[in-house]
Order: structure tokens, then C-alpha cells, then sequence
């Protein structure tokens, strides 16, 4: 690949306008779009998950949508390498490609090449789940704290994915998770240009809860019942998701399932702008200031 190619990487909260921006852009630039979103990409997943509709899809050829099912086994590594190999098909006809996305982690292995932690015996991590799920969230930070203090001081503690991912390097190497971090950034052949999209915050919040409400009346309550026997695959441990389960055993309201998707939906905004708002490459705009051919010249 020459250095002459570039991906524009468009980033920023849900439901602040990625996906119709990334339209535009792409078709400015007669060229097709990679998803970088970590849900997207499973085929039985869809309102829930705010996939394009088909009329966006036709407009634009998309990569990582649809693409896989929740049962094949996603994750930063399986992204990097398949956005690699995309763009290395489609730089033979186009000097430009856009990725879009919410998925931090992705853009991330995807810009800069992902830690090398060794393989790590399945069995500790099957251990792990089962113990958090008896067990719970404090019994996870606890166990963290102790055995990886160094990553427990620098880490999120209050995600369980991280955290069991970092207290499944600790037993299976001995090593911290941190080790494994110090790693030089790759530097890829060709440019990146990074384009943060953000809106005010009332206002975002007012769409993420308008969007909750549409899901619900596109038939979100029917697509999550339809998975049900996949409810213990890590891809249904998301928002939009998770929250039904207590309703489908009659714990809950429906009421009180659009409430809990609703705030949770804003608290996973604010942990994705916090994400990207870490990234200094990353030049940002207002969501009502967005033009295709005024930002990329």
C-alpha cells in the first residue's frame, strides 16, 4: 500500500450522526465504508444495535455489517486484521476509504496494531465469567485489586469486560496486562485522518432517548426474544440487549426497560466521548457544521 491512500476514521458518541456523515463523505469521495462498531457486525443483531437501514446500505457499499454471526468469536484482533484486508482490496481501485464507528478499541488496534498477550487457556476464563456471574461486580474488583494492583490503579473499574480480560492475563501469564502495553505503536502505510463529530449534550441525550422509543416501536421486544438462547454470549451483553431479561422473567415493566436502555445508552455516550476525547490526532466538529467537501477540502 502507498502512502498517497488514506482512511478517514469518523468518530463520536451513538446517535450523534456518524452514519449518514460517512455517507456523505463517502460518496464525495466515490468510495465504500468499514464499520468500526463492535455490534454492527452481527447479522441476527439489528434495531438494537442502530445498523443501517437498507435504503443508507444501498447508497454506499458497507464492510463489517452483517458480516458475522454472534456466535463466531469478535474482537479487536478479528477486526484489525479484517479491516486490513479490506482496504488492502480496495485501495487497488480507490485512494480513499472511510471507517466509521463507536468502538474505540477497534479504531485503536486498527490505527496502531494491538498488545501481544500470549494465549491463555479458555478454561480461566470460563472460571471467571462463572464466578462473576454468581458472584458479582465487587467480587470481580476485589479479586482484580488483589491479584493485578497495577492494572486496578490505572485501569476501568468499572467495566467487567476489562476487568476479567486483565484478571484473565494475570492468572494464565503471571504477568500484569499492563506488561503487555508498553508495546511501539505500528505505524501503517498509509495516511489516517480523523474526524470527531459531537453535538450539545441535551440535545444528544434527547435523540439517544427519542432513537430508545423508535427501536422499541420498530419491534426491539420481538428481535431480543428471538435470541434469548444466546442470552450468555458476551455479544448480548450490551445495551439494548441485556436490559430485557429481567422483564421476560416478569421482574420489570416494559416502561422501566425503555427507562434502563435509555440511561444506559447515555452512559455508554459519555464513556465513548471520553474515549475519543483522549485521542489528540483527532480533529472535531459540531454535528450541525458537518459539510463532506468544506472538511476534507
Amino acid at each position: 500500500m502507498s502512502s498517497n491512500k488514506t482512511v478517514y476514521i469518523i468518530v463520536g458518541p451513538t446517535a450523534v450522526g456518524k452514519t449518514a456523515f460517512a455517507i456523505e463523505l463517502a460518496k464525495h469521495l466515490n468510495t465504500e465504508i468499514i464499520s468500526a462498531d463492535a455490534r454492527q457486525c452481527y447479522q441476527e443483531m439489528n434495531i438494537g444495535v442502530a445498523r443501517p437501514t437498507p435504503q443508507e446500505l444501498a447508497q454506499v457499499p458497507h464492510h463489517f455489517i452483517a458480516s458475522h454471526s454472534i456466535q463466531d468469536t469478535i474482537n479487536a484482533s478479528v477486526f484489525e486484521q479484517y479491516a486490513l484486508d479490506t482496504l488492502q482490496r480496495l485501495f487497488t481501485t480507490k485512494d480513499a476509504v472511510v471507517m466509521v464507528g463507536g468502538t474505540g478499541l477497534y479504531i485503536k488496534a486498527f490505527c496502531e496494531g494491538l498488545d501481544m498477550i500470549p494465549a491463555i487457556d479458555p478454561t480461566i476464563r470460563e472460571g471467571i465469567i462463572q464466578q462473576f456471574e454468581k458472584l458479582g461486580l465487587r467480587w470481580l474488583q476485589k479479586e482484580v485489586a488483589a491479584k493485578d494492583p497495577m492494572y486496578w490503579e490505572k485501569g476501568e473499574q468499572q467495566n467487567p469486560q476489562r476487568l476479567m480480560r486483565a484478571l484473565e492475563v494475570i492468572l494464565g501469564t503471571g504477568n500484569s496486562i499492563v506488561s503487555y502495553q508498553h508495546k511501539n505503536k505500528i505505524t501503517r502505510p498509509f495516511n489516517i485522518v480523523k474526524i470527531g463529530i459531537e453535538m450539545p449534550r441535551d440535545l444528544l441525550y434527547d435523540r439517544i432517548n427519542q432513537r430508545v422509543i423508535n427501536m422499541v416501536e420498530e419491534g426491539l421486544e420481538q428481535e431480543v426474544k428471538s435470541l434469548i438462547s444466546y442470552a450468555s454470549l458476551n455479544a448480548l451483553q450490551t445495551v439494548g440487549y441485556s436490559e430485557w431479561l429481567t422483564y421476560f422473567n416478569n421482574e420489570i415493566s416494559k416502561e422501566r426497560v425503555v427507562e434502563l436502555i435509555q440511561q444506559n445508552t447515555r452512559h455508554y455516550a459519555k464513556r465513548q466521548m471520553t474515549w475519543f476525547k483522549k485521542d489528540p490526532d483527532t480533529k472535531w466538529y459540531q454535528s450541525s457544521m458537518l459539510n463532506a467537501a468544506q472538511i476534507i477540502g
